[in-house]
């Protein structure tokens, strides 16, 4: 466990930036800042380099860039998404995000596009059962993680609390929040598959640039896709996210959601699901799990669902909830793919990216369970959320 405002360092090589054109881009564009500027790197982190800024006047900013060199994907590292998305819902919503004040898409300012964003303050816990906390405290704290890190306030926050606020965001009416076009309105999980399947081939081709070894591809993936056509929940379309990441520093309440890398339009229960796969997971799988587990110091997967149904109005049980955790094993083993091949590719924004991109076949195996386990059961209903 560690304060996020000290979980930064120097920056890594290859990540190095040019300060006075930084500068400059600040001094006209972000109101308040005050020269010289100091810059330190994010530890955590695993696609988008995060900077600390701190100006003159110890004025404290975030700043998100794309990686450098040539990237792999044209739609992934996609800041200036972010950026919509954080200014589309900071005007127009009651979801806690950082507020946003400047986007550059011009390459010749650090290299690649970038945008500057308000430093929230918390903390980050790396066990998302926090057993450091009183009992009740874990009953209400809410362990929204990005690739297997929490980051929670200085005292406490809420389970329920986040995940009332997860099911906030997917209530907001997105074309009068002013992201019409932001994603299709329909077909989420048919155009995961048609991109995922793309992206894991694109990166399974990366050659090592020292071991000269291919990243490799992913096995059985038609089989796999073939069962989650089969399996898949009724289509539904909201704002979604991925990752919660930052609460209140002295509250049991969010204050700001980060990393908005992957959001788009699309079906609200991958969200769920993300923030629940921890339950799905063997308790020696690529990141601790707790699958399986009696007498969790934390409430259980059913209670945190139930919550989140009871919050957005709609029937509990969820249908073919299962097809989601599976959908996000897969997912995630693609993230972990993309890691190893930028670590293969020297442009990993992580120190620990070559660890975490090994994770790929703990994750890919876990994936290929829910195939040979066979068919889910039929729905009982086709309620929507």
């Amino acid at each position: 466990m560690e304060d996020l405002g000290q979980s930064t360092s120097g920056i890594r090589k290859g990540h190095e930036l040019n300060v006075e054109a930084l500068e400059n881009f600040l001094v006209k564009n972000v109101p308040g800042f005050v020269r010289p500027i100091e810059v330190s790197q994010f530890k955590l982190g695993q696609s988008n380099p995060t900077y600390m800024l701190r100006g003159g006047n110890k004025q404290q900013y975030v700043m998100r860039k794309k990686p450098p060199g040539q990237l792999l994907s044209k739609t992934a590292h996609a800041v200036e998404r972010e950026f919509r998305v954080l200014d589309a819902l900071g005007k127009s919503s009651d979801v806690p995000v950082p507020k946003v004040y400047a986007l550059c898409e011009d390459n010749s300012v650090l290299g690649t596009p970038f945008y500057i964003m308000e430093f929230l303050e918390g903390r980050i816990f790396s066990d998302v059962r926090l057993l450091n906390l009183p009992y009740e405290d874990r009953k209400k704290c809410n362990p929204y993680f990005y690739i297997w890190t929490l980051l929670i306030p200085k005292n406490n926050n809420s389970w329920f609390s986040a995940v009332e606020t997860l099911a906030k965001l997917h209530k907001v009416d997105y074309i009068k929040a002013g992201l019409k076009g932001f994603g299709k309105d329909t077909g989420f999980y048919n155009r995961q598959m048609a991109s995922f399947g793309k992206i894991t081939k694109i990166q399974g081709a990366v050659k090592d640039e020292d071991t000269g070894e291919l990243v490799g591809d992913f096995p059985r993936l038609d089989e796999l896709y073939a069962w989650f056509k089969r399996n898949m929940v009724p289509d539904q379309s909201t704002v979604v996210h991925g990752d919660f990441k930052i609460f209140h520093p002295t509250e049991p309440r969010v204050i700001g959601v980060l990393d908005w890398e992957l959001s788009t339009i699309g079906h609200p229960l991958s969200d769920l699901a993300n923030l629940l796969l921890p339950f799905y997971l063997p308790p020696n799988g690529p990141k601790t799990g707790f699958k399986g587990e009696k007498n969790l110091p934390i409430p259980g997967a059913d209670e945190i669902i139930q919550v989140y149904c009871g919050t957005l109005g709609c029937s509990y049980p969820i249908d073919r909830f299962m097809f989601c955790v599976a959908f996000n094993t897969f997912r995630l083993s693609v993230i972990f793919q993309g890691i190893a091949a930028r670590a293969a590719r020297k442009q990993a924004s992580s120190a620990q990216a070559k660890t975490n991109g090994e994770r790929r076949h703990a994750m890919i195996k876990l994936a290929l369970e829910y195939l040979d386990n066979g068919d889910l059961p039929s729905p009982s209903s086709s309620s929507k959320l």
